[in-house]
């Protein structure tokens, strides 16, 4: 059945967005125009160093490209949307524009929930077992994690998707969010949602609970690890790593768990819209400088890379002019 082949009588829809009051659309577009462009730079930018830095084709680096990865295409979901409503006024999309930005939102969202777990069970094996590191975290098991993280995203977001598309929206087509997301199109529906909200609550539980415990679970091993160091700033060092991302998948996890694990009955649309700023444009833009700026690897790979750039630069110009006095 596509797309088109329901009962719904919707061809497209009207995304509300943020706020109506006129005095903040320009500082709004503004602002979110600045947060997706270090987005972009930032995690675009951390995937061409690890790539050109054979210092950091490591599994941890691995696994941070492709979380930059995940953060450049869930954010450019939703984010260009937005935009687009701010500067021009339209805030309309289509119907399968809006199940496709559904799509790609909830499944690279997903995908970002495994690759973070992903990348605390890497840590636990360096910290917890360093000697048995090269033989734990081998090439063969980052892409197994890697494509696992992929195919469960992939395949949870195109089961939400297709329940979600295949009720019938026959009263309004205005959707109270600035993106396409469930609650609210489940909000819209004149269809019975008992089952769709059934299936939306078991698959959060499981990937909320499944990607924070072995989060937990590994930071769990790794603090413990730590309090047995014998360097007080080998100790704080390592602390303000952990607390770092401990925060970041924090913002990460609450927002998801304030979403989508409460009764659509006590969803207040408003303050949905204002938690899922953080989770939409908010942490891919945090998630470089959590993972890599507090990195010295990183920040020695960046001199480096950006050394060898600018020393090729001037070569280039001085050869220029040595042909042109020539």
């Amino acid at each position: 059945m596509t797309l088109m082949e329901n009962t719904s009588e919707v061809t497209k829809f009207i995304l509300v967005g943020l706020t109506d009051a006129k005095e903040l659309q320009i500082p709004l577009s503004l602002l979110f125009t600045l947060i997706y462009f270090i987005s972009l730079v930032g995690n675009l930018g951390m995937i061409v160093l690890i790539l050109l830095d054979s210092h950091l084709h490591v599994p941890m680096y691995f696994l941070l490209s492709n979380l930059s990865l995940v953060d450049c295409v869930y954010a450019s979901a939703v984010t260009p949307k937005v935009m687009v409503g701010f500067f021009t006024g339209d805030k309309r999309i289509s119907y399968n524009a809006c199940a496709a930005q559904m799509f790609f939102f909830i499944a690279f969202a997903t995908i970002e929930s495994f690759l973070l777990a992903s990348m605390a069970f890497d840590r636990h094996a360096a910290v917890c077992k360093p000697l048995h590191y090269t033989t734990t975290m081998t090439s063969r098991k980052c892409i197994l994690l890697t494509t696992g993280s992929y195919l469960c995203g992939l395949l949870q977001s195109s089961i939400l998707v297709a329940f979600t598309f295949n009720l019938s929206f026959c009263h309004s087509n205005v959707v109270n969010h600035f993106f396409c997301d469930i609650p609210p199109l489940l909000a819209l529906s004149c269809s019975d949602t008992y089952l769709d909200e059934i299936i939306l609550f078991i698959l959060g539980i499981f990937n909320l609970f499944f990607t924070l415990f072995v989060i937990l679970v590994s930071y769990l091993f790794i603090i413990i690890a730590i309090l047995r160091m014998h360097s007080a700033e080998g100790r704080k060092k390592a602390f303000s790593t952990c607390t770092s991302h401990l925060t970041t998948v924090s913002i990460f996890y609450g927002t998801i768990t304030f979403m989508y694990l409460q009764p659509s009955s006590s969803h207040s649309m408003d303050t949905d819209k204002i938690a899922s700023v953080f989770y939409t444009m908010v942490i891919p833009t945090l998630n470089p400088v959590v993972y890599s700026l507090r990195n010295r690897e990183v920040k020695s790979a960046f001199v480096k890379v950006f050394g060898k750039a600018k020393s090729s630069w001037g070569f280039t110009n001085l050869s220029k002019i040595a042909c042109k006095q020539c």
